[in-house]
């Protein structure tokens, strides 16, 4: 503060004994006038300009700065200034300081020495505080060590140009490991299929290419005929825009299958609805004769849709699907819809983004759409749990817990397919896991919970939560920015979650598909450097086995299924899984062709390691899954999926399995792997063509269309949610690699990618 004459005063340096003596200070502590005057109360008031080196004194006329180099208070560590400090200052008021051989000292007077101790205790405090200050100023270190990050760009004709994030110089990482990849403008995490699926058989389409170069082929062009037809197809399928909401409904015999098929697959584990609740307003909608109520009529038609999945081998009702699909996003996109926020309200939008990723049809990816949905949750309340809410009844409760565990579940499970962070942690809950309550049991008045040994209704959404933490840390693990990505730290998750889902016990039998994924997920980035670095074996075994477990589930014994009675729209509970699988979009078909190529991987790498020696033995169950895949994924384009690129990848990777079991050179290897490509026209054409003749279109009216669809801009086609990646089939494209990632750029088309 200024003086009244305008002059500011000078702060204060010397302590309190030479200022009010008058006589020059050497501002050391004790400074030398203190020492000789043998004085414990050696202070300063101004902490500011305190001495940066206090001094043990060694005997009179002798001082050390205790063994410290001549630098700044500032550069001294937090734990060195603060042990020192301490070492100098008074402990007691009757201590004395060591001024002679004789050890001898002079006490001061008691209030002198209350003095002392209130301005050393001052002193001190001053001195913490600004310890404090400079230690939060100071750049924070993350406590995960960051290894090196380095960019592998590789770009050619067929592959495109993509850029590898690997990481080397961890702990215990004998070799760098690829993080993540970026295409174009987008950023795919550890999990997504693609890091470490397709690119480990870059080296098949590289041969390809060049084998093309030398010879004449159809093979291209066979691919973009299937293409075009693709087109055609999915155009039709489509119905006009806008769709609003219409009371048609199927007949009532059809209805009730598929609203069983909803409840028996998708309900068992995403509990969403209130079933008695449910069945109730379903079986007055038949008798009533008014208007049926709208927000009802869009739950309906999406349960509907999501049941059509599994209702036949076939997915007949496709069309349908889509259509309802279609009618729920428009009566959801419109304006008083949006402004509403309740529990019915996330019903429906829970709903609809389970039918767009199933049925296939969508704009954004779930991941990207889940995050609006959790927000939603959270503004409403869905993240605290009900007992810390205003009360409300047992229904309402449980109902609170039941929708936001199912959020957790969606997140989480986007969050793994996409390769995206989940953007949610335990610490942004208190909501308790939903009660072991039967449905008809929360209409009663006070329900008690049965024994957790009892299965429910909710069991089964009750045992993911339980190992909810377990799988959100691999997730977490694998996609967040600030994963230390060790592999120490894979096998600890890797015990902690067999620990978690084997204490469960049966109650997850009908969940291995799901958390086999997880594990097969945690592995997968070692995979790649497993075949070649024994270091990581333990990860192959682990991707390898995962993988077959998770074919086996979702793929079994197709060569006895093909043999059994087409259309049967009453299948049982063990065909549920297998229908997803065949006829779905997203999440099923995806992890299903991903265990395949890693077991065909696995099977070219140890053909690959002994090609010099005798003929290798392979396991036949493993042998058995390339036949079975290209099987399967003829069975999912007879279901109605339109893109080849599956029965395709399934194929060339075969093929060179088979040129290596036989000995063939490069060469001979490169001419297999093309008539494999042009295979793909000759098998899958055909398919196509019936389904577009089911359309209502002869042979004709399709050759019209095709160059009706060729005329059409790609970009006015994206428009309407037909993102057709034809890529890889044009020759000389820049970024033929697109038509890997065709699902993360919109989904609205049913893709196995």
């Amino acid at each position: 503060m200024a003086e009244p004459d305008g002059r500011r005063r000078r702060p204060a340096v010397s302590c309190s004994l030479c200022r009010r003596r008058k006589i020059r200070c050497n501002r050391e502590t004790p400074c030398s006038n203190c020492l000789r005057s043998r004085s414990e109360a050696c202070v300063y008031e101004n902490p500011k300009h305190t001495p940066p080196f206090p001094r043990h004194h060694l005997g009179q006329g002798q001082t050390t700065d205790s063994g410290l180099a001549p630098r700044s208070r500032e550069s001294m560590p937090i734990d060195r200034v603060s042990s020192t400090s301490w070492s100098t200052l008074p402990s007691h008021p009757s201590s004395s300081l060591v001024t002679g051989s004789t050890g001898a000292s002079t006490p001061t007077s008691q209030p002198s020495a209350q003095d002392a101790e209130s301005m050393r205790l001052k002193l001190r405090i001053q001195q913490l505080e600004d310890q404090l200050c400079r230690s939060t100023l100071r750049p924070t270190q993350s406590p995960v060590s960051t290894p090196n990050s380095n960019i592998e760009t590789t770009s050619s004709r067929l592959g495109g140009t993509f850029h590898v994030s690997y990481e080397s110089g961890a702990s215990g990482q004998p070799q760098a490991i690829a993080r993540s990849i970026t295409h174009k403008t987008r950023l795919f995490g550890q999990s997504h299929w693609a890091v470490n699926g397709v690119f480990l058989i870059r080296d098949i389409f590289e041969m390809i290419e060049v084998h093309l170069r030398k010879e004449t082929s159809n093979a291209w062009s066979g691919i973009e005929r299937c293409k075009s037809l693709a087109r055609v197809i999915k155009a039709r399928r489509a119905p006009p825009w806008p769709s609003p909401p219409t009371p048609d409904l199927p007949p009532k015999e059809i209805a009730d299958a598929l609203v069983d098929c909803y409840l028996r697959t998708t309900e068992a584990i995403y509990r969403i609805l209130h079933i008695p609740t449910f069945r109730r307003d379903y079986e007055a909608l038949w008798v009533s004769n008014t208007a049926p109520d709208t927000a009802f009529l869009v739950q309906l038609k999406l349960v509907l849709a999501i049941g059509a999945i599994t209702y036949d081998e076939q997915f007949s009702l496709r069309a349908s699907a889509v259509r309802w699909v279609y009618e729920a996003q428009i009566w959801v996109s419109g304006f008083k819809f949006k402004s509403r926020l309740d529990i019915q309200s996330l019903q429906t939008n829970l709903l609809l983004l389970l039918a767009q990723e199933r049925v296939g049809v969508g704009g954004d990816s779930m991941w990207i759409l889940v995050g609006t949905l959790l927000r939603k949750a959270i503004y409403i309340g869905l993240h605290r749990d009900p007992v810390r809410l205003p009360q409300m009844t047992a229904f309402a409760a449980e109902m609170r817990r039941r929708l936001w565990n199912t959020i957790l579940e969606v997140a989480l499970q986007s969050s793994l397919t996409s390769g995206g962070p989940p953007f949610i942690s335990l610490d942004d809950f208190d909501t308790a896991p939903p009660g072991n309550f039967d449905d008809d049991q929360l209409v009663t008045d006070d329900p008690v919970p049965k024994p957790a040994d009892n299965f429910t209704q909710v069991s089964i959404a009750i045992a993911l939560r339980k190992t909810f933490p377990h799988r959100l840390a691999v997730t977490k693990f694998l996609n967040d920015l600030a994963s230390p990505g060790t592999y120490e730290e894979t096998l600890r998750l890797d015990a902690e979650l067999r620990a978690a889902y084997k204490a469960l016990g049966r109650t997850l039998q009908a969940s291995d598909f799901l958390m086999h994924r997880y594990l097969s997920s945690l592995h997968v980035p070692y995979f790649g450097p497993a075949l070649h670095e024994t270091a990581y074996a333990f990860s192959r075994k682990v991707v390898v086995e995962s993988s077959l477990k998770i074919w086996r589930a979702a793929c079994p014994s197709w060569s006895l299924m093909a043999a059994r009675p087409r259309g049967d729209a009453a299948p049982s509970d063990g065909d549920d899984l297998p229908r997803l699988a065949v006829c779905s979009s997203g999440f099923y078909p995806t992890v299903a062709i991903h265990a395949a190529l890693l077991i065909a991987l696995e099977l070219r790498t140890q053909l690959q390691e002994e090609e010099s020696l005798s003929p290798v033995p392979l396991r036949p169950d493993l042998l058995s899954v390339l036949d079975d895949a290209k099987a399967w994924c003829l069975r999912v384009i007879k279901a109605g999926e339109t893109n080849v690129k599956g029965y395709l990848l399934m194929s060339v990777v075969s093929a060179q399995i088979e040129g290596l079991m036989r000995g063939l050179g490069k060469d001979e290897v490169a001419e297999l792997l093309a008539k494999a490509v042009e295979n793909v026209e000759e098998r899958c054409l055909p398919i196509l063509e019936e389904m577009a003749a089911a359309q209502g279109q002869g042979e004709g009216a399709v050759d019209g269309l095709q160059q009706v669809s060729l005329a059409t801009p790609v970009e006015a086609m994206e428009d309407w949610g037909f993102m057709i990646s034809d890529a890889l089939f044009i020759p000389g494209n820049t970024e033929p690699m697109s038509w890997i990632f065709n699902d993360d750029i919109n989904p609205a088309v049913p893709s196995l990618w």
